[in-house]
């Protein structure tokens, strides 16, 4: 918890400084009262006491409850604004810090635990500054400085408050140490009704096609019971602290006034008098003392799920990215529009066995190469380590005759236009979603918005849409075709200009004339920049200058679509699967 208070700013601590001399103004005013209180008490009891000394008095205590409420509203406001803005950069660090995770560090948090993290445990954070803030100072500052204020009245009182506080405090203790294993439970269960809740809406088609509602509510009963069963246990455990300190408190009043009337009896007529005031400001005094450890104990309840909470952020925050940035931005070199594998292999962080080994080729610029294989042989993985989703156990991966790992993140992506197998679309129109590779820069303008859907033969479907080219597209394309998605998710890669184009597996969604006149257009427009297309249909890659045919995870072929049937079993293999050797003789 207090690392992660690194990340308050010089503003946030000046707040922490003024709201700390508020609240032990505010401390003060209110354990003045207590005094004034005392010296009304005399003057009611006193003969020949005067009605202004009374009035005097009672409108000092008057004002001392005045000033302690505009120190309380003001160290409110500051601690709002303190735990907002807090929690706003903490939110913000922990998305970008997810942003530079590598696919395996994503993976290995979860998507459902990172929103979580993001969302959930954040706010658990924040109610802890905003509220135990306060607390945290000015619990233990009015229990000091009450106790310092009794100590001298009567050894009696300050014994039965002493034993009051111990059995206070082995409450609180017993039941923080029983409920803070069961927070970092929730914390989990929280992720797991997320995740199920998550995969129920993105789902949601399949579900209903094969009336599954009934399964997935009896999977997120399980998980939403479940979390129900230990909020519930750790509520019921936290319920007891409440009625057991106000019992304390009330004990401990009448234990006073019980042994104040025995004390007051037993005393002399002179000091009757002095010795009820006493009474009347003890246990005022003891009333503080016990509302302080009240406070505390309110802290302690919010401690252990918030310290929970900000260990799951810290460990977004600590993780160190696999993938680090190079130095190279800028700069000539000698070759444009190339990429080569050089003895690559690779394995998973977490793999025992290797899924790609010794690859080893070069594509040059302008040229189309192609990847095919049997689902699993490694043609996805292949292609992603060259935007460095990943990075190669062994060998090297060069674009423009330079090793990735030597270049910045953002000068290697500014070079690639990448299609991913699943098509991914983003909140907003037709053509904030094709602009999107500009980083925000304004560099593709409506013009090459408009060529890029040409190209991709997505025109004539954007044309049909009631606002064209702004009209709505919501996340992830749900109110499109998964053809119309991959279209556009292709025409997004076009108005960017690269030098590398990558599609993986991105014409699977479209028709064979569309795929057709789709590769037509594209050669025609992206003669000078470099393809790489992996595919399970022939016919899409039949024409490319290079194929290269990989089975588990080995290159086991490469050459023109002519070459491979002479010579290559398996890309044979997979040709006579979907034509038949007279179509394969005339293509």
């Amino acid at each position: 918890m207090l690392k992660l208070l690194k990340n308050f700013s010089k503003r946030d601590w000046a707040l922490v400084i003024v709201s700390f001399g508020l609240i032990v103004f505010q401390v003060w005013l209110e354990l003045t009262m207590p005094d004034y209180m005392s010296k009304i008490t005399t003057l009611v009891q006193t003969e020949g006491s005067k009605m202004s000394d009374i009035l005097i008095n009672g409108g000092y205590m008057l004002l001392c409850a005045f000033g302690s409420l505009v120190s309380a509203v003001i160290v409110g406001y500051l601690i709002a604004n303190l735990s907002s803005n807090f929690s706003m950069n903490l939110r913000k660090k922990i998305f970008n810090k997810v942003e530079d995770l590598s696919m395996n560090e994503v993976k290995q948090f979860s998507t459902n635990s990172l929103i979580t993290r993001t969302t959930n445990d954040i706010t658990q954070v924040e109610m802890l500054i905003a509220m135990g803030l306060q607390l945290l100072i000015k619990a233990p500052l009015t229990a000091v400085w009450a106790i310092t204020k009794i100590l001298n009245k009567s050894w009696q009182w300050s014994a039965i408050t002493a034993v009051a506080v111990v059995i206070l405090l082995s409450v609180i203790i017993s039941l923080v140490s029983i409920i803070m294993p069961r927070f970092k439970i929730v914390q989990r269960l929280i992720d797991k009704v997320n995740g199920v809740t998550r995969e129920n809406l993105m789902g949601i088609r399949v579900i209903r096609a094969f009336n599954a509602e009934g399964y997935q509510e009896d999977k997120f009963e399980d998980a939403n019971g479940e979390l129900t069963k230990t909020q519930l246990f750790n509520q019921k455990a936290f319920a007891i602290m409440s009625p057991v300190m106000y019992l304390i408190m009330y004990f401990l009043t009448l234990a006073i006034y019980f042994v104040g009337a025995y004390l007051i009896k037993d005393s002399l007529m002179a000091d009757k008098i002095s010795l009820f005031g006493d009474m009347i400001v003890f246990s005022s005094y003891a009333m503080q003392v016990i509302m302080s450890f009240l406070m505390l104990a309110m802290i302690f309840m919010m401690i252990p799920r918030a310290k929970v909470s900000a260990d799951r952020i810290n460990e977004v925050l600590d993780t160190e990215e696999s993938i680090k940035d190079g130095k190279l931005s800028v700069g000539k070199n000698k070759e444009i529009g190339t990429v080569e594998f050089r003895n690559v292999s690779f394995k998973y962080p977490d793999a025992e066995e290797y899924l790609l080994r010794n690859i080893s080729f070069k594509v040059k610029r302008g040229e189309t190469v192609a990847f095919i294989g049997s689902t699993g042989s490694g043609k996805s993985t292949l292609i992603n380590l060259i935007p460095r989703f990943y990075d190669v156990t062994d060998g090297e991966v060069l674009v423009d005759g330079v090793n990735v790992k030597e270049y910045t993140q953002e000068a290697l992506h500014n070079k690639i236009g990448y299609v991913p197998q699943k098509a991914v679309l983003f909140n907003g129109t037709v053509a904030s979603n094709i602009k999107y590779g500009d980083n925000g820069k304004g560099e593709i303008t409506d013009e090459k918005v408009r060529d890029a859907v040409k190209v991709a033969q997505a025109e004539d479907f954007v044309l049909k849409m009631d606002d064209q080219y702004e009209s709505h597209i919501a996340q992830g394309g749900t109110n499109i075709s998964g053809g119309q998605k991959q279209r556009l998710s292709i025409a997004r890669a076009i108005a960017r200009d690269p030098e590398i184009y990558i599609f993986d597996d991105s014409f699977s969604a479209l028709d064979y004339k569309t795929d057709a006149t789709l590769r037509k257009e594209l050669k025609k427009y992206t003669k000078d920049a470099t393809n790489l297309i992996v595919a399970q249909r022939i016919g899409t890659i039949m024409n490319a200058d290079k194929i290269i045919v990989l089975d588990n995870g080995k290159c086991v072929g490469m050459g023109t679509h002519k070459e491979l049937l002479k010579k290559c079993d398996v890309y044979k293999q997979i040709a006579l699967s979907q034509l038949d050797e007279e179509e394969l003789e005339n293509e």
